[in-house]
């Protein structure tokens, strides 16, 4: 395919363009697809690009999915933090919902959780692993401000409260999107019915009996 529109960048502004486009592209081909189905040469073809000209500005597709998990994050976070901010006080139940809720909105950012520790991070330089830590490290450290605030969790319960929201996030999404044939395969058989996952009523259990446990293990203690 050629590529009159995508002439190589010469200026900052230029370069910052592309990668938004290509962002942008692999951003809509995994809503639409799933992370793991979409390939360079998809991104690139969305784009108008060759896939060798893609690669002047992401190293791998992997990076490139790791910055659309980074701004994930950051997006998250920021709808989190801001219900969680406009209340005086909360219930583990109440807390529980919100986490639930955020994260089951976000289709994708739950798919990109599951494959980010399983390939995204293993394909990509050093320098891009260290640069989507920081951006998780800094999110993370402030929603545990607004847990220690609600809830009374100390550094160590909020960071497992998210690292459990999180991870379990992306495990039930993957559960509740199993393909066309396997989606058939259980909904034929009334003994693969426990094979259907609902994301957020799942998530908002299991997170609702954890935060249960540690306000109870909390007040115990002292």
């Amino acid at each position: 395919m050629s590529e009159p529109a995508f002439q190589r960048a010469r200026s900052a502004e230029a370069k910052q363009a592309r990668e938004a486009a290509i962002l942008d592209a692999a951003r809509t081909l995994g809503r639409v697809r799933g992370v793991r189905d979409v390939t360079l040469t998809d991104i690139a073809a969305a784009v108008g690009m060759h896939k060798s000209a893609l690669l002047r500005y992401f190293e791998t597709r992997e990076q490139i999915f790791l910055a659309l998990t980074a701004e994930g994050w950051r997006e998250w976070s920021a709808e989190l933090r801001a219900d969680l901010g406009r209340r005086a006080g909360a219930t583990p139940a109440e807390v529980a919902a919100v986490f639930a809720g955020t994260l089951a909105a976000r289709p994708m950012f739950c798919d990109l959780l599951a494959q980010a520790p399983l390939n995204l991070e293993r394909n990509v330089s050093t320098e891009s692993v260290r640069s989507f830590k920081l951006v998780t490290l800094k999110e993370v450290e402030l929603i545990v401000g607004e847990l220690g605030r609600l809830l009374g969790l100390d550094e160590q319960q909020g960071v497992d409260t998210i690292a459990t929201a999180t991870s379990l996030a992306g495990a039930l999404w993957q559960m509740a999107t199993p393909g066309p044939r396997l989606r058939e395969l259980y909904a034929g058989d009334p003994r693969f019915a426990h094979a259907v996952v609902e994301v957020e009523p799942r998530l908002n259990r299991v997170l609702g009996a954890y935060l249960t446990g540690l306000k109870v293990s909390s007040a115990a203690a002292t």
